[in-house]
């Protein structure tokens, strides 16, 4: 018999919702159809704590399995055995996959295999955690490129859930649409969490498409669409659109949302975006809980119930002190004291605060050190997007053997390069004007939204040696 771990507030939270929620529907296919009710979903989760209960309490458990439907079964069968859930992206490389797996000591793995899902042991040596224990480990970079995990136990977990559908007003008779991964924290925390806790129904889907996304909003009669920038893009630019009547609530976080597609998109489908502030260590900081269209680049609101933010400078740009049940224990198995400890989290964005709301401004890490003077990329990035032609702009770093850093923008759109940088020339400083102009038909993303500076500068390295063997006929 399934039943409610010791002291896991999570697990109680579950017990409620199940004896509310019973026989009605929890998760649906893009469809429409019934995948699982809330029953189902404990029986599932009984068959998976049979399945997983050779393992030791404290054992680490890798679930790599996209945005199956059996995901909350699985959480649940982990969190009654005292297992730790790590979740793993569908398309993490291949090098950063092993590297997690021996930094967080995973013991099993939950896998898709043949289109089932399987249990796999590892050979991982037992370990044991330092009081107190986690429930679940978020994979991150932390303040460094190298992966690491972040602990969290059910209480910080259900209380993001809380935060996050009491400041987005989630109900029990809202559908989720759930096309951003499961294994990420805004879509832990948006999409599963919320189904345990308050009974938040939920849409299942993989196709990240335009046109597959719309038909499925349209099919399953979802009503909230966590959505992220790229995706506000691609709706927008699609033709012949289907209604969506039931859709109330549009939610973008991952990235930064940029006026000109906020502003497409509501024209186009007549709904506002409501940006999202938040961080896998700490869960949701900042939202935008206004229905103005008046959007501005880098907006994210004011912070979320229950959180609360310290400016650590008085005025104009700042860091930011996020105190909140949700923040999460540490890293492992490095700690970070000064930027993750005691129930407080310091994010590395810069952010300035208004009587509207914070606004992200940039990030301490991407500074660009232009012969000692500071550069905030994002101050160009606003400039440049002002030019015709261009769509989407990324400014970032790369070596000077005279200035310490030069910036370079990667520009995708129609827009002229050369014209371009005789526009950069006109509105900005010249200390500010990018050295290059780098045009691209699409700016990469990961599976999460996000855009790397570091790795765009990466290509464009890579991409100057081949321009300059081409050019010098080697």
């Amino acid at each position: 018999m399934f039943s409610a771990t010791k002291n896991n507030v999570l697990l109680s939270a579950w017990q409620i919702t199940l004896a509310e929620r019973h026989s009605f529907p929890a998760i649906f296919s893009v469809n429409g159809e019934t995948l699982r009710t809330y029953a189902d979903i404990g029986t599932e989760a009984s068959h998976w704590v049979e399945k997983l209960a050779a393992f030791e309490n404290g054992d680490v458990i890798a679930v790599q399995i996209g945005n199956k439907p059996s995901w909350p079964a699985i959480l649940l069968a982990c969190l009654q055995l005292e297992l730790v859930v790590l979740p793993l992206g569908m398309h993490i490389e291949r090098a950063e996959y092993e590297i997690a797996l021996n930094t967080c000591r995973v013991r099993g793995r939950i896998v898709v295999q043949n289109e089932e899902l399987g249990c796999e042991r590892l050979d991982a040596a037992p370990f044991h955690w330092d009081q107190p224990q986690p429930d679940l480990l978020k994979l991150t970079s932390g303040t460094t490129s190298a992966p690491r995990a972040i602990r969290f136990r059910a209480h910080q977990l259900l209380a993001d859930a809380v935060n996050i559908c009491d400041t987005m007003g989630f109900g029990s008779d809202d559908i989720n649409f759930g096309v951003i991964p499961f294994s990420h924290s805004y879509g832990f925390s948006n999409l599963i969490t919320p189904l345990l806790c308050r009974g938040v129904s939920l849409v299942c889907s993989e196709d990240r498409l335009p046109r597959a996304i719309l038909n499925g909003l349209a099919s399953s009669g979802a009503t909230v669409f966590p959505g992220m920038p790229v995706f506000y893009q691609k709706l927008t630019e699609s033709e012949n659109p289907p209604a969506l009547p039931n859709l109330r609530l549009c939610i973008s976080a991952g990235a930064p949302l940029l006026k000109n597609v906020a502003l497409g998109f509501s024209q186009k489908f007549g709904l506002k975006i409501h940006t999202f502030y938040g961080a896998s260590e700490c869960g949701g900081i900042g939202y935008d809980t206004s229905d103005t269209l008046d959007y501005e680049d880098g907006f994210v609101g004011t912070p979320m119930k229950n959180v609360s933010i310290q400016f650590r400078e008085g005025s104009g740009e700042s860091l930011i002190d996020v105190r909140s049940g949700a923040v999460g224990d540490g890293y492992f198995p490095q700690p970070e004291p000064d930027t993750l400890r005691s129930g407080i989290f310091t994010p590395s964005d810069l952010i300035e605060n208004s009587a509207t709301g914070m606004r992200v401004v940039g990030r301490v890490s991407d500074v660009i050190n232009v012969a000692g003077r500071k550069l905030n990329p994002m101050e160009v990035e606003a400039q440049l997007l002002h030019f015709p032609g261009v769509r989407q702009v990324i400014v970032f770093g790369v070596p000077s053997s005279l200035r310490h850093e030069e910036a370079v923008a990667c520009i995708a759109g129609t827009a002229c390069a050369a014209d371009l940088m005789t526009y950069a020339h006109s509105v900005l400083s010249a200390w500010q004007v990018p050295k290059d102009i780098w045009i691209v038909d699409e700016i990469p993303a990961n599976e999460r939204g996000k855009i790397s500076r570091r790795e765009l500068a990466r290509q464009y390295a890579t991409k100057r040696t081949v321009d300059s063997h081409s050019n010098s006929g080697q």
